[in-house]
């Protein structure tokens, strides 16, 4: 089925859901009624109902909508709250201009005991 064929189609489908829809039919009635197997007619409802947005309106399938997003850097976040690391039984309580060499030394000495 080439695309504009498939399009022809969706269109006949969209338009026999919205007939449904305004029928006030139960879908066998609307199905029997217009010589349509219901499953057909349960999958383009459903089908359908994936394409619309939170507001109802139909989904562009045809183009990608793009939000433009603007981001800024923002530095980072600076606490005078100590970082509490635990290592085994041991916690060591870390507070900005910690000494990394000291740490590091520390967890690894406490790393092979615990």
């Amino acid at each position: 089925m080439t695309k504009a064929e498939l399009e022809k189609f969706r269109k006949l489908w969209r338009a026999r859901v919205a007939d449904f829809r305004a029928s006030g039919l139960t879908g066998a009635a609307w199905c029997a009624a217009h010589q349509v197997k219901e499953h057909q007619l349960w999958y383009w409802v459903g089908k359908f109902k994936a394409d619309t947005d939170h507001d109802g309106r139909q989904r562009d399938h045809a183009e990608p909508r793009f939000i433009p997003v603007r981001a800024e850097k923002s530095a980072p976040e600076v606490t005078d709250m100590p970082l509490s690391v635990r290592v085994g039984p041991a916690v060591i309580e870390v507070t900005p201009g910690y000494d990394t060499e000291l740490l590091r030394d520390v967890v690894r000495t406490l790393a092979s005991l615990c």
